[in-house]
């Protein structure tokens, strides 16, 4: 990559100029310049028509201009428990794995997400230390009717409710009449309920999950627990003509089903994560609770028919569930499954573990930055981000997508350094990252908060 800067720019000279053989586009990847001025895309031409910037960067060889990921599921944890992560860790994190915006889960922070006032101390401690953009889900618990149109009024792009316990008391779950009465709320001003499906029944008749053998661990967390919650979810959508979006969907058994609602037009989306697409249950060692996840990570086949399930359209697209704690909670002195806290940190790996896995089956680039940042952006109507194109934010990525790089734990920029791919060999170096055109160089925060219904910056 080289930099140049005009000794003498003219007065209608772009902020920015980035030009090489490669860019995202919406028509593929092209030969193009982009112009950028006031943090917006400007102009998109044909490399070679001489646009002028006040700066301009000349892509490398080896470099791809992608539009910067949306990462629609993350868990930030400030306040209350910022020992686990925070704003500045993380949002430096996904600024270093390309991510320009995410959207932070209710809970794990302590107040939750459930009304005005904790949406407000969210704010409050994310203003001034976002190196990304930042949006907020709301959080919907039994009793919490009454607080969903303020926390929508107040621009959250959507809200959160379990099926089971959350993990944490102060975010309690929902039953499923009690789901449906929040889906019938939520649909008199069409806003969209994300739910954690996992089936509490289910669970508490599964085996127990003590001991470190992660076998013990996955059938304590059944796919017909999944799988019970998934129709549940559908039927209630179903009846009630609301917004559902499934999270983190790990077992592809529920994949028919899923089809046949859509099918049937029931308004149903669906995510999946980078762990479910590129581990597996037969690699985790014992102790390995590193690997530990809810809903868990499956088998080698489960994982094969989820990739069959993103490229037919039946999963709308991926999110890391970016779910950080402290070593501790992960129990490493006797890697009880039973014990450790359930989550995988991956904000900073989440495109090169996809990207690593997609060239593998022969996806495109351009597949995976619809899946990982056109895609989410549209779900939740950020209009503005998600692809590179004329008015929208000039949130961009350099990215060498042919360098690789082994993972360690201590280069990573979690508050955390708790990851199952240390010492993994992956595809794909995230060379620099820009927000509205501004280099993001972690010791400038210059990301916004950001709000349901915003049109770019």
């Amino acid at each position: 990559m080289t930099n140049a800067t005009d000794t003498q720019p003219q007065h209608d000279a772009f902020d920015l100029v980035i030009r090489g053989e490669r860019v995202v586009t919406t028509s593929g990847i092209r030969p193009r310049e982009v112009g950028v001025r006031n943090g917006r895309i400007i102009a998109l031409e044909p490399l070679g028509n001489g646009l002028v910037g006040k700066e301009t960067i000349d892509l490398g060889d080896d470099e791809t201009l992608i539009p910067g990921l949306v990462d629609t599921h993350v868990h930030v944890n400030e306040p209350g428990r910022t020992e686990w992560e925070g704003f500045d860790s993380a949002t430096r994190a996904a600024a270093a794995g390309g991510v320009t915006t995410i959207v932070d889960m209710p809970l794990n922070s302590i107040p939750p997400t459930v009304n005005v006032a904790g949406l407000q101390a969210k704010r409050e401690v994310a203003a001034p230390q976002s190196h990304v953009d930042v949006g907020f889900w709301g959080g919907a618990i039994p009793g919490s009717i009454g607080d969903l149109r303020g926390l929508h009024d107040a621009g959250v792009f959507g809200f959160k409710c379990f099926l089971l316990h959350s993990g944490v008391d102060e975010f309690p779950p929902l039953d499923a009449d009690e789901m449906e009465a929040v889906m019938r709320e939520l649909l008199t001003y069409d806003a969209m309920l994300i739910v954690h499906a996992e089936d509490s029944r289910a669970i508490d008749r599964a085996p127990s999950p003590e001991g470190d053998v992660y076998d013990r661990f996955l059938h304590s967390r059944p796919r017909g627990a999944e799988n019970l919650a998934i129709s549940e979810v559908i039927e209630r959508a179903r009846w009630t003509g609301a917004r559902a979006h499934i999270l983190h969907l790990s077992s592809s058994d529920a994949l028919p089903m899923i089809r046949s609602a859509k099918r049937d037009g029931v308004r149903l989306t669906v995510e999946t994560c980078p762990h479910y697409l590129a581990l597996t249950a037969e690699e985790i060692p014992a102790g390995g609770t590193a690997y530990k996840c809810c809903p868990p990570i499956r088998e080698a086949h489960n994982r094969e028919l989820l990739w069959e399930g993103l490229l037919d359209g039946t999963i709308d697209y991926i999110a890391s569930d970016h779910s950080p704690s402290t070593p501790e909670l992960k129990d490493p002195e006797n890697g009880d499954f039973a014990v450790a806290w359930g989550g995988v940190s991956s904000l900073q790996l989440e495109l090169p573990v996809i990207w690593t896995e997609a060239r593998h089956r022969g996806v495109s680039l351009e597949q995976v930055i619809s899946w990982m940042s056109t895609k989410p952006a549209a779900n939740v109507g950020l209009t503005g981000k998600g692809m590179i194109a004329p008015g929208n934010d000039a949130d961009f990525v350099i990215f060498a997508a042919d360098d690789a790089f082994v993972v360690d734990p201590a280069k990573l920029h979690h508050k955390n350094p708790i990851t199952p791919y240390a010492g993994r060999a992956l595809s794909g170096v995230v060379r620099s990252t820009y927000l509205r055109g501004r280099l993001v160089t972690g010791n400038d925060p210059h990301g916004e908060l950001i709000r349901r219904g915003m049109l770019g910056s």
